[in-house]
């Protein structure tokens, strides 16, 4: 018999997650879940929507799992903080990891994370809870991917590479082997790091260099 779970979001994440879910695992989405104020209908892709302050009225955590199916905004906060709140509500969080992925069978990963098709992670990483990859990356050997974060696609982490909570990672950034990433750095697209980087920085191009600016202040991330 599959598992039931119930999905937080009702946006293009969402509907993913409910696609990958259906597809490639043995759970069955039962319903939506929004916070009460973005309810606009009472149902979405033939499922309802709840609202989550009175979710575990109707859908108990004896009886559903949970996904919280959003994206980086706020450097991952928003993400983060749903997360914790359906924990506190009694929920188990469960993983989606892509069957056409390659994950080697000593790797470690958290719950809430979204590993997608074609992402090679090799053998010794350790990836924490609520951790999005998408689809194509390259996490090397030895390296460790704390909570909260989110990498984009075609990005190459190399060996032995530390990416602290809440980073964001974007498309085909590549990552020297041995870096840190300090907490909530954002790497831009198609950026090359080769040292380690601050918390809350923000590094874009060739041979990123920081700017002068804290990631947690823009607008857009």
């Amino acid at each position: 018999m599959s598992r039931k779970i119930v999905i937080f979001g009702t946006g293009q994440i969402a509907e993913l997650a409910h696609y990958y879910f259906t597809k490639d695992t043995p759970f069955e989405v039962s319903a939506f879940v929004v916070d009460g104020a973005y309810i606009t209908s009472e149902s979405w892709l033939g499922l309802p929507v709840v609202d989550f302050a009175t979710v575990e009225e109707k859908y108990s955590p004896k009886d559903y799992d949970f996904f919280v199916a959003l994206s980086y905004s706020k450097m991952n906060k928003i993400r983060s903080d749903k997360y914790s709140e359906a924990k506190a509500k009694g929920y188990s969080l469960v993983s989606y990891i892509s069957s056409k992925a390659t994950i080697f069978d000593n790797v470690r990963y958290g719950d809430n994370c979204f590993i997608l098709e074609n992402n090679v992670v090799q053998p010794f990483v350790q990836i924490g809870n609520n951790c999005t990859l998408w689809s194509g990356n390259h996490i090397g050997h030895h390296s460790t991917i704390e909570d909260d974060c989110f990498i984009a696609s075609h990005v190459v982490i190399s060996g032995g590479v530390t990416v602290e909570k809440g980073c964001f990672i974007g498309v085909n950034a590549t990552v020297r082997d041995g870096v840190t990433l300090g907490r909530q750095s954002l790497i831009g697209a198609g950026s090359l790091i080769l040292g380690n980087t601050a918390p809350e920085s923000v590094y874009t191009g060739n041979k990123a260099e920081a700017r002068n600016i804290k990631s947690v202040n823009i607008a857009k991330i």
